[in-house]
């Protein structure tokens, strides 16, 4: 293998799901033979970006590709919105990182994807399901026209309850709503997978409490070194402080303390406000992309 990085970390294909969310499919046979469901990457799209912890949308170890579900909501990922095309490369990418999820033995289990954290949510979906369990996913969208995967969540799963904030497709509600559907004609679920916003895993929790189901939910801080040195991602967990790139990131969502998570997640806003507006001022290419709609 040629020691230039570049060439371990080749840009394939590439999907527009809206004009904030893309899909790109990295090249690396290795990593998407090490690839677990739950696990994420580290990336740096150049020599002087900044490293970004990207959950593993999928992975196909038969392309030896993995696939990563990006938003861009600060610079770097809107500066990697307009640079990473296909056939351009990512400077970095370092993984698979974290502990895989457990998929354990349970024999229904409820897998909850809401906005960004839809993308996450499949692999577990499917780990649980090729494990022989029956799996009922709920996912959510603020409306319909961000709806994306629906069809691959079809097909690997035993049933599927979308969410829309507006109603303009599926169940209209946030992702409890569906999740108290789901439990209401299942009361025997085993266990329940939640992955999303802080807020949204925090909800999710609280649905699952009183009813007893074990609840795991990804977490994915502030990350610098992913070797837990560094000390950035440092979060609460019942009476004990854990790492989330070395000891998750999946976690009991009954004890983790959502409230800190998210007063922790907003300690650089200041700093990431700023970049941005740097950014947005010198770049010549400051307006996103048009989405393409599908695979180039």
């Amino acid at each position: 293998m040629a020691d230039d990085p570049q060439s371990r970390f080749e840009i394939v294909a590439r999907e527009d799901f809206s004009d904030a969310t893309y899909l790109l499919e990295v090249r690396h046979p290795l990593m998407a033979r090490a690839a677990r469901p739950g696990q994420f990457v580290i990336v740096m799209s150049h020599e002087h970006g900044e490293r970004i912890p990207l959950t593993i949308a999928d992975y196909d170890r038969e392309e030896g590709t993995i696939t990563l579900v990006i938003q861009a909501v600060g610079k770097s990922t809107r500066e990697m919105q307009q640079t990473c095309t296909v056939g351009t490369h990512l400077y970095g990418m370092v993984g698979p990182m974290g502990m895989p999820s457990p998929l354990g033995k349970a024999k229904k289990v409820l897998c909850v994807g809401g906005g960004l954290g839809v993308a996450p949510i499949y692999p577990q979906m499917k780990g649980f399901k090729e494990a022989g369990a029956y799996v009922i996913a709920v996912i959510g969208f603020r409306t319909k026209s961000l709806v994306f995967w629906q069809e691959k969540f079809e097909a690997c799963c035993d049933e599927l309850i979308l969410c829309t904030d507006d109603g303009s497709a599926g169940v209209e509600g946030r992702v409890t709503t569906g999740m108290e559907l789901a439990i209401a004609k299942h009361p025997d679920i085993d266990e329940c997978v939640a992955i999303g916003p802080p807020i949204m895993m925090k909800g999710a929790a609280e649905v699952t409490r009183p009813h007893g189901i074990k609840t795991m939910v990804s977490l994915n801080p502030v990350m610098i070194d992913g070797t837990g040195m560094c000390g950035g991602c440092r979060v609460k967990v019942g009476d004990t402080v854990k790492f989330a790139c070395v000891d998750g990131p999946d976690f009991d969502g009954h004890k983790v303390d959502f409230d800190d998570l998210m007063a922790r997640l907003g300690r650089f806003s200041s700093q990431e406000k700023a970049a941005m507006k740097r950014w947005s001022d010198e770049c010549r290419m400051a307006k996103p992309v048009s989405p393409a709609g599908g695979k180039e």
